[in-house]
């Protein structure tokens, strides 16, 4: 597979992960089919996508419903390959996790049948999460793949953002298990939290968790104790490295840096003066989860190489927002 080029789908390609994912694959030679929303009042803009370079001539856009399984067939025909970054995401907790949950599943399901289906699809890289990961209360500083998040231990215990962490979890092992059952070449990867510069028009929520200290959304500093991340380059060339690397076979994390909050409003003390930055002693007070970081030996042992560290990623992240009116 590897040096093959043809055509791929990238499912929630309006999203974070999925704009960035389309820009580069386009940059590699790939045609694209990349799937959103539907849209029937067509209300939504869509210009950042349809122009990315090469994108008037490999790039086609589809609607599909992750509600409705079946939408997804027509983008992923004739593909040789598919990456799932389609999610749908309630921190808030609006909606009951069951239905988060029934939601997730039954959209991977609907869309590794539509590879099965396909008998074009070579492989799947499906994007999960370090969400179903690393909270299970065990006693680890940091969590390679074989690592599960404990779906008892996120009801009983933690009992916030839950859906958002059961349904990660669950949708991941039913891609697995199905994947297993029907004979699909599978991949999944689980990065943290995603941030640096974004094409999207809207300001991901991964961003603005990174950044939280600067946008002084305090309601977020106990869910940043200990914070790994990544640069969205980073996490978007490991999917396509996976993509084409042969040898590869189950689930990778996708992490390079690991930081503690005391240590983000050092860095943004230093680095960005304009900003009113909390006093570290303030931040010392904060109680919230110790989350553990995740290992991605697996992902360098196979010959991926990160190539943005904590400076880059800020930098990136900052000059974007403010370049689009969030900072």
């Amino acid at each position: 597979m590897e040096g093959s080029r043809g055509k791929v789908c990238v499912t929630g390609g309006t999203g974070y992960i999925g704009s960035w994912l389309v820009m580069k694959l386009l940059e590699h030679g790939y045609s694209v089919n990349t799937t959103m929303r539907p849209d029937p009042e067509h209300k939504r803009d869509i210009s950042y996508l349809k122009n990315l370079p090469g994108a008037s001539e490999k790039l086609q856009i589809f609607e599909a419903d992750l509600n409705n399984p079946g939408s997804f067939d027509a983008a992923i025909e004739g593909c040789i390959g598919v990456f799932h970054t389609a999610a749908f995401v309630d921190l808030t907790n609006s909606k009951p996790e069951e239905e988060v949950t029934r939601t997730a599943v039954k959209g991977v399901l609907g869309i590794l049948k539509a590879c099965s289906k396909s008998k074009t699809v070579k492989r799947i890289i499906h994007v999960s999460s370090q969400a179903a990961v690393v909270f299970n209360g065990k006693e680890a500083d940091i969590m390679d793949e074989s690592f599960w998040t404990d779906i008892d231990y996120v009801k009983d215990v933690l009992k916030f953002d839950e859906s958002y962490y059961v349904s990660k979890t669950l949708a991941e092992k039913a891609a697995i298990d199905f994947a297993e059952e029907h004979g699909l070449d599978l991949v999944t990867v689980n990065p943290p939290f995603v941030s640096g510069p974004f094409i999207c028009p809207q300001l991901p929520d991964s961003v603005q968790n990174t950044l939280a200290i600067l946008f002084g959304k305090e309601d977020m500093y106990p869910g940043l104790c200990n914070t790994s991340m990544v640069h969205i380059d980073d996490v978007v060339r490991a999917l396509i490295f996976l993509f084409e690397n042969p040898d590869a076979k189950g689930r990778y994390n996708c992490s390079s840096v690991l930081i503690t909050l005391q240590e983000m409003a050092e860095h943004f003390t230093a680095k960005y003066p304009e900003f009113k930055i909390p006093a570290i002693e303030s931040l010392k007070e904060v109680k919230g989860l110790t989350v553990p970081g995740l290992s991605s030996r697996k992902l360098l042992d196979s010959g991926f190489k990160f190539k943005y560290g904590l400076e880059e990623i800020y930098v990136g992240a900052i000059q974007c927002c403010k370049e689009k009116g969030y900072l």
